[in-house]
């Protein structure tokens, strides 16, 4: 007998494709830029480090960076330490659009965890710490 969970997480990497695509629509701008605001909202990156995180060349990375600074999404600042090189990071009313937007699907995901018992809180955190580590060890490797 075939376990369910296997379909479920394939399932959910499909949705969470079609929730990107969403989101770009709602903000009016493309995919690639929506995963970049993504990256952007968990941390400040470089230009280079960008583009490694979204598999693209270092031009269109470049470009990326351009339209998403013109359009005032994020904005290029010194490095705290290494006076050479700039750090992007996002404006606050990017900030504020990207929660908006992902606002009905955060509510859901919110929802979802306060119907888990207590007791299987652990179970469901460890199992998705599992997955994400796998996931992120697949996406190093090339």
């Amino acid at each position: 007998m075939s376990d369910g969970i296997p379909d479920a997480l394939r399932a959910l990497m499909r949705t969470v494709h079609a929730v990107e695509a969403a989101l770009a629509r709602r903000l009016g701008v493309g995919v690639t830029d929506v995963l970049a605001l993504q990256i952007l909202a968990d941390r400040n990156a470089g230009t280079v480090e960008l583009a490694r995180q979204l598999g693209i060349r270092s031009a269109s990375a470049t470009a990326l960076v351009d339209r998403l600074q013109a359009a005032g999404h994020l904005r290029r600042v010194p490095h705290t330490t290494d006076g050479r090189r700039v750090v992007l990071e996002l404006t606050d009313s990017a900030r504020t659009m990207v929660l908006a937007g992902l606002e009905p699907i955060l509510d859901a995901v919110d929802d979802a965890v306060a119907e888990l018992d207590p007791d299987e809180r652990p179970a469901v955190e460890e199992f998705l710490r599992r997955i994400t580590d796998a996931f992120e060890e697949f996406s190093k490797a090339g």
